[in-house]
């Protein structure tokens, strides 16, 4: 039987209750990392599917709900012409992750895509 000398008793309990904190926090860390980079990749395909509807000759109105419901909640949706191309930007932010990262400050989303207006009529 090995048996640990009576001043090493709980040292793993003691090493356990200081680890598993930390452990969790980074683990919670990461999981607000992992859903930045989701809303994201959700703001570049609501900029590119708005720019695409846009090009297709769709209307604004339709184009930017497109858009809107492809984008994480706050994103907003800016159109602009530029001769016989379409640019849209979408733009927001999310909060940080609150807890033990409260002073963290949020991530800002951008995107913009670019698209030729097909046919021969140039929308405004």
């Amino acid at each position: 039987m090995n048996r640990r000398p009576a001043d090493q008793r709980g040292a793993v309990t003691a090493e356990l209750a200081v680890g598993l904190p930390l452990l969790l926090a980074v683990t919670a860390g990461l999981v607000w990392l992992l859903a930045v980079g989701v809303d994201q990749v959700r703001t570049v395909d609501a900029a590119r599917e708005t720019a695409r509807a846009l090009a297709r000759g769709e209307d604004a109105a339709v184009a930017q709900s497109l858009g809107q419901r492809i984008a994480p909640a706050g994103v907003r949706i800016t159109v602009r012409h530029e001769g016989d191309r379409v640019v849209v930007r979408a733009r927001g932010r999310v909060d940080g992750p609150g807890g033990l990262f409260r002073n963290l400050p949020g991530a800002h989303l951008d995107a913009e895509a670019v698209a030729v207006v097909e046919g021969d009529e140039v929308a405004e």
